[in-house]
């Protein structure tokens, strides 16, 4: 079961509401990064562990958001395919999938399992720019609660991008004991991006 979490952005510290059967967390002055707060609703009983990485293929990968399959194009440009980031999974994906896997030494199956997933991750910090970059910001922006405003997806790793991206890490690390805090985007945040951790 998905974490149901969601990190939120403001000039101020915004308190966590009691939804229906889950328990609020405050976030406060102290773990909030600069212009950057967090309002936290966790599961009562919050997960242990990443999920695992989202299984998708040609079609509408229904289980899964737009932005998962967005993530996944973004990684595939990064690497050199001209896909359209359109969250749809088609023809043009699947062989783009197809053409990575095969250059990778791969399985060339067109299914993005666990393995294609980590050798597509790029790790990107404060100072990258690109596709990569791009998805990252589009995983933040889905998690807001301001249709997804929070940051501009310019594929710039700038400072707002930076606080974001620990703000989303802090949040984790109340999950999972020892997850990495310091505004680098690398397996373990990819992993918890692309499986829709702290998303509502």
């Amino acid at each position: 079961m998905k974490t149901a979490m969601r990190a939120l952005t403001g000039a101020t510290v915004v308190s966590a509401a009691l939804l229906t059967g889950m328990t609020a967390v405050p976030a406060t002055a102290s773990t909030a990064e600069p212009g950057v707060s967090a309002a936290l609703v966790s599961a009562t009983a919050p997960a242990q562990a990443l999920q695992p990485w989202p299984a998708l293929s040609q079609g509408p990968n229904s289980l899964w958001p737009p932005v998962t399959v967005r993530s996944l194009q973004y990684l595939l440009n990064a690497h050199g395919a001209k896909l359209a980031v359109d969250g749809q999974f088609g023809p043009r994906t699947k062989a783009a999938v197809i053409t990575f896997q095969r250059s990778h030494g791969l399985a060339a199956t067109g299914v993005v399992n666990a393995g294609t997933w980590r050798s597509l991750i790029v790790t990107v910090r404060q100072g990258s720019t690109g596709p990569a970059v791009r998805a990252v910001q589009d995983q933040i922006n889905f998690r807001n609660n301001k249709n997804g405003q929070t940051l501009t997806v310019d594929g710039i790793y700038g400072p707002r991008t930076a606080a974001a991206v620990r703000a989303f890490q802090r949040a984790m690390s109340i999950e999972i004991h020892g997850f990495a805090v310091d505004g680098i985007v690398g397996p373990q945040t990819w992993q918890a991006l692309v499986t829709e951790a702290l998303s509502g």
